[in-house]
């Protein structure tokens, strides 16, 4: 069966290196976790890497830089960790509004009266999310790049001098004769070189793994399982209590709580969502879209990405067979987790009267956080369009490729 929309038709403008630039209607409704007075404003926004900056004159050209003759940006908003949906109504009665939550507690609402303008916006937005890598502060201390040419040995040199450095800032009585000194600084150096190894420590017990950002096979075989428990755990709440919800996986839910949420999946809280602090069904399919979206490789893994994308350029009737056939030779915790994840999502688009979500609408959330390349190296337009028709396609065709 062919897919019923065709996503090579659509007519996107996006610029080269991950660069837009547009004028747009935006308003501030929350800001650092605070709630703000809805001021709409005509703003000249320019998307520049994973930064989204909005001044009120405009700039000239592709090669857009706020130097001496241009505006400073009246803010900027960092789209790291970010989330972005279509808004609902009960947050504006305005027709095409894309709503937008930052890490650090900023929600905007970003609005155009041109259709496929604003469909260009969310899709380019929405895939720099998607493939931007957020890194805790811990892991930006700890692993800061070395330059090129540093061998094992250098390294192995720069960690002695910082022990030494350590043992020097050591303050000792002065009535501790040498002897004692040396013998106390001998054992420190010995107690800093003999430090366990990060493994180690996770062996004993100390630190326990997380769900969220773990590698999907090893998350499986700690559990025992081929389907992560937390992905279970999701459908079945989901279609026990939100199938009938409008905008179900398009509306974002609070992005707060959903790291909330993370955070007790992550520490092996008992879970229960049921308990009225994850009432919102919106929070439910927010943590379950985080959690594939911080799989360290997509669902569809990288090294198939070229492969998913030739089979969907094939002929209709050769497609589903060639798609078929990939997913076979996926890992089996990723053909186990697509299997469940897809005839959930097509029970959802079967909803559909009710939560208005579509194939096309499943396909375009879906997407990007499941099937994308390990580097950028072509037009993200394109691939945008094949990673959505993929889905769909999958959807549409989920007994001839999963079974009944």
């Amino acid at each position: 069966m062919a897919v019923k929309a065709n996503f090579l038709n659509l007519s996107y403008s996006f610029l080269q290196g991950q660069e837009k630039y547009g004028l747009l209607n935006v308003t501030k409704i929350t800001e650092n976790g605070k709630k703000v007075r809805k001021n709409w404003m005509s703003s000249w926004a320019v998307l520049q890497g994973s930064s989204l900056l909005f001044t009120k004159t405009q700039g000239s050209g592709t090669g857009w830089k706020f130097g001496v003759n241009q505006s400073k940006p009246e803010f900027t908003v960092d789209l790291k960790g970010a989330l972005i949906d279509w808004a609902s109504k009960e947050k504006s009665s305005k027709k095409n509004v894309i709503e937008l939550k930052t890490r650090q507690g900023t929600e905007l609402l970003i609005q155009s009266d041109n259709d496929s303008f604003i469909n260009e916006w969310y899709k380019v937005l929405n895939y720099t999310i998607n493939n931007q890598v957020v890194e805790s502060d811990e892991a930006l201390e700890d692993e800061v790049p070395d330059s090129p040419g540093v061998e094992k040995q250098d390294k192995e040199k720069e960690k002695e001098n910082k022990d030494s450095k350590k043992l020097r800032s050591v303050k000792v009585p002065s009535n501790i004769d040498a002897t004692d000194q040396k013998k106390t600084k001998t054992k420190l150096k010995k107690f800093l070189t003999r430090r366990p190894t990060l493994q180690a420590v996770r062996e004993k017990g100390y630190i326990k793994d997380q769900v969220f950002g773990s590698n999907l096979t090893s998350l499986c075989q700690r559990e025992n399982s081929t389907v992560p428990k937390f992905v279970k755990l999701c459908i079945e709440h989901v279609e026990e209590h939100g199938l009938d919800v409008d905008g179900l996986y398009r509306v974002s839910g609070n992005l707060a709580v959903i790291q909330k949420l993370r955070f007790a999946v992550n520490h092996d809280e008992k879970l229960d969502l049921n308990d009225s602090k994850w009432e919102d069904i919106h929070v439910i399919t927010g943590a379950l879209k985080m959690f594939f979206r911080e799989l360290p490789e997509p669902l569809f893994t990288y090294n198939h990405f070229n492969d998913f994308v030739n089979a969907i350029k094939q002929e209709p009737r050769q497609r589903v067979h060639a798609v078929k056939d990939l997913i076979k030779q996926l890992p089996k915790p990723n053909q186990d987790t697509m299997q469940v994840l897809f005839r959930h999502l097509k029970r959802v688009v079967e909803n559909g009267e009710k939560n208005r979500m579509t194939y096309q609408s499943v396909a375009i959330v879906f997407g990007p956080t499941l099937l994308k390349p390990e580097k950028e190296t072509g037009n993200i337009a394109v691939h945008t369009v094949y990673q959505n028709q993929i889905v769909e396609l999958i959807l549409l065709e989920l007994n001839a490729i999963f079974g009944r």
